[in-house]
């Protein structure tokens, strides 16, 4: 397995950076056009709630980002130290969405929806000090 790790301050403005580096690698490893355009929106989604949930009262405050390649599938970790109680609750409501209506969500709610309508498998923990997603996209993936 091959890592690359990647670390960037809490703001919005590097989030591109992110989804660059995610590009590459994912070209590398010959997923589609629409794989890696999927996976894009999702680690966007992903490094867009770090941002938010994160300890904005810190000068330095950063998020972490993996990208681990294996042969067949490519799993990516955004980590922050930020809020880890909103995270275990947010998992909990995100899986229960085929009985929600959705309509009262307010907007940007639907972070973690759209993670696992796009990924393979997504994972969210809380940290002792923060909180870890972990998106996984397999190649050739048939469910």
């Amino acid at each position: 397995m091959n890592a690359i790790r990647l670390q960037i301050p809490a703001h919005a403005d590097f989030i591109d950076t992110v989804r660059i580096c995610l590009y590459g690698i994912a070209s590398k490893m010959n997923y589609s056009y629409e794989e890696i355009e999927d996976m894009k929106v999702a680690v966007s989604e992903a490094c867009n709630n770090a941002v938010i949930h994160s300890k904005q009262d810190e000068n330095e405050e950063v998020i972490d980002i993996s990208f681990e390649s294996d042969k067949d599938v490519l799993t990516i970790k955004v980590k922050d130290n930020g809020t880890t109680a909103l995270a275990a609750k947010t998992l909990e409501a995100a899986e229960l969405l085929p009985a929600v209506d959705v309509s009262g969500l307010r907007v940007g709610g639907l972070g973690i929806y759209l993670m696992q309508a796009l990924m393979d498998e997504v994972e969210v923990n809380a940290l002792e000090r923060g909180t870890e997603v972990i998106l996984k996209k397999y190649l050739n993936y048939n469910p």
